[in-house]
Formats: structure tokens, sequence, C-alpha cells
């Protein structure tokens, strides 16, 4: 199971941490001190991502699509 939040970084100490709202920790059974998985997005404006890849990518959006979902699932 899999759930997508918006959060903000703080700092923590010499680091920079990320809260988990509790109702997500709750639905996912997610413990103090469990070992997750987490993947991070830093959001960015579409206009600057647009046309980036543009030559760069062989493969068709339908295979990294497929193999992407393969990979999550």
């Amino acid at each position: 199971m899999s759930d997508t939040i918006k959060t903000r970084t703080r700092k923590w100490g010499n680091s920079i941490g990320v809260i988990i709202p509790n109702a997500i920790s709750r639905e996912l059974k997610i413990k103090e001190n469990e070992e997750i998985e987490m993947l991070l997005f830093k959001k960015r404006p579409l206009k600057k991502l647009y046309g980036i890849l543009k030559g760069k990518i062989k493969e068709s959006s339908q295979v990294m699509k497929d193999r992407l979902r393969k990979d999550l699932y």
C-alpha cells in the first residue's frame, strides 16, 4: 500500500527531516524506528521540465510506464 502526501522539510540537527502525518502512519501501520522506503520528488514548475528530455529518450512512453508500474507494484 502506498500514499502520496505533501509535507515540508524541517531542520533536524545537522539533517533535514520530514513529518509523516498521523493519519498516514496509522493507515500504513508505520511504527517508530521502523525502516521504510520513500520515493521523493522535488516540486518544480512544469515549464522548467517541458522539453528537457527531448531527443534523449529512445523508448516509447508506454514502455516506460509499463516498466515503472512493474517496479512500483
